[in-house]
């Protein structure tokens, strides 16, 4: 079976997993690396067998079709029309973009391009978000009503090894974790069609205690405390809290949904797998449902892969440009309600991505 041949551009924290499950998939090859440190994109490539480049000259490469855009938040759109631009393909971590503006260029020129975009996460395709909405769909809590979800934490700044970005603009615990829990609540049930926020930036300063900047200290510019309600276009409505400033741990979950017929804890959307549970009305307690579907480790790519899949078959993708933008105007949505001080009406929308194949 012929595979779409694949460049990583970007070879940071996140790059590790990418390369190690390049080898893995059906539908795609990781051939090359590059960084704008030339040296340790080289470094990597012997590291996996690869080839190792420049930026500049794997856009030039007739050989590689689709880019797979690992940079740090702020280059993530410029890196994306430089993909398109050298009519490749391209696939970004998240977030999409910073500003609903650039990524509006990149889905605009892709359209143009008649190339495919795409982006991260792709967690909501592993067994275990998976295996929650065929429980939604086959009826098991009934009609979704509601859903919370909670991502609280301390911070990057204890062990990020570079943890600045992570308090700039595109970042945030609403943008780095946020796609996660957003994506997995569409996926289940629907596009969003108006938001509410309230945001604060908790600690002005974070003192970096990680290795190698220890004690170099970061002006955060992005809040850090994010509360917000979303209606989605379902007539469900679901609340959300994500914070760095939570320093004492916290007992709550990462998602629960509210049916007409039940409740199901959802497993953690930042993994591929996960304990699910399901308290059906009438029933005297939460029981465990096993997964339905594979890809319960981690299967991080499987994204990129689904998309190599619809290129060769000039199919859809479900983590697809249109899912990540609506995902990034959400999080925009839930800082503009705050500074604002009033709903925020989403002018984006999206298909709930189709569920994948059971094992």
């Amino acid at each position: 079976m012929s595979k779409v041949k694949a460049g990583i551009v970007g070879t940071g924290n996140i790059s590790g997993i990418y390369f190690e499950n390049g080898s893995k998939f059906d539908s795609l090859e990781v051939v090359a690396c590059a960084d704008l440190d030339v040296a340790r994109a080289r470094a990597k490539a012997e590291q996996y067998n690869i080839r190792g480049c420049s930026v500049e000259e794997m856009m030039q490469d007739s050989e590689i079709e689709l880019i797979i855009n690992l940079t740090i938040p702020k280059a993530h759109a410029a890196v994306n029309m430089q993909a398109l631009v050298a009519g490749k393909h391209v696939y970004v971590e998240k977030p999409f973009a910073v500003t609903r503006e650039e990524a509006k260029q990149v889905l605009e020129l892709a359209k143009e391009k008649g190339l495919y975009v795409g982006g991260a996460p792709d967690t909501f395709l592993g067994g275990g978000i998976q295996t929650c909405i065929k429980l939604i769909e086959d009826g098991w809590i009934g009609q979704p009503i509601g859903a919370t979800a909670f991502m609280l934490g301390g911070g990057h700044e204890s062990w990020h090894p570079t943890p600045e970005f992570y308090y700039e603009a595109g970042g945030g615990p609403m943008f780095d974790m946020g796609p996660y829990y957003l994506t997995a609540l569409i996926a289940m049930l629907g596009p969003i069609k108006q938001i509410t926020g309230t945001t604060a930036i908790s600690y002005p300063q974070r003192m970096i205690t990680s290795q190698p900047k220890y004690g170099q200290q970061i002006e955060v510019d992005v809040p850090t405390h994010i509360a917000g309600i979303m209606q989605f276009s379902s007539g469900a409505i679901g609340t959300i809290l994500t914070s760095f400033d939570v320093k004492g741990g916290t007992s709550l979950p990462n998602i629960e949904v509210y049916g007409s017929q039940g409740t199901m804890l959802v497993p953690d959307p930042n993994g591929f797998g996960g304990n699910i549970r399901v308290h059906r009305a009438g029933s005297s307690e939460f029981k465990e449902v096993p997964h339905l579907f594979g890809n319960t480790e981690n299967a991080r790519g499987i994204g990129v892969n689904d998309m190599a899949k619809a290129i060769l078959n000039q199919g859809q993708h479900r983590a697809n440009g249109e899912l990540a933008y609506h995902v990034l105007e959400a999080m925009h949505g839930f800082h503009d309600a705050s500074d604002l001080g009033k709903h925020y009406q989403m002018t984006s929308t999206c298909e709930r991505p189709k569920r994948l194949d059971q094992k």
